[in-house]
């Protein structure tokens, strides 16, 4: 995945995607074999469903090992002691007061590797948290989304 050179990734998002290549290149590929194995004592493979199953569960889980091998390759690591205290950078924890439903929500600033947006974790990328960057407390800052412009103000920034 060409595309993720030089991309930006946390500690913490460097150590989730080796530990899923981990466990896909032994437990996965384990199981797979397994699967495999069975399927292929059933006789005639050109009728034999579990085989297919396994060899497309196969080549997903080998397609996805190429693609974290890649992404792992091309990753730019960002040190947390390197993360400023008071302006909002990639590491950065971000309380901020969202104005359209008058409530404070903390965001977790990441790289686009390791964005979870149901878990608070939201890219540099995305359009909240590329406003974000840069901005210090008490900023307030507005992003245009589809129904027109969103508030929100810092509040804290946190390593």
């Amino acid at each position: 995945m060409s595309e993720l050179k030089g991309q930006l990734i946390t500690y913490e998002g460097v150590k989730k995607l080796e530990d899923e290549l981990e466990n896909l290149r032994t437990v996965k590929r384990r199981e797979i074999t397994e699967k495999i194995k069975s399927a292929l004592s059933f006789g005639d493979l050109s009728e034999n469903s579990e085989y297919d199953d396994a060899k497309n569960e196969q080549a997903f889980v080998e397609g996805r090992i190429v693609q974290l091998e890649n992404m792992l390759k091309n990753v730019t690591i960002v040190d947390e002691s390197e993360i400023p205290s008071d302006i909002v950078s990639v590491g950065s924890i971000v309380k901020i007061k969202d104005y359209d439903f008058d409530e404070e929500v903390e965001y977790h600033i990441v790289g686009s590797a390791e964005a979870d947006p149901i878990n608070n974790k939201i890219s540099n990328e995305s359009p909240v948290g590329k406003s974000l960057l840069n901005k210090r407390i008490d900023d307030i800052i507005e992003v245009r989304i589809p129904d027109g412009v969103s508030r929100y103000k810092i509040l804290s920034i946190r390593k």
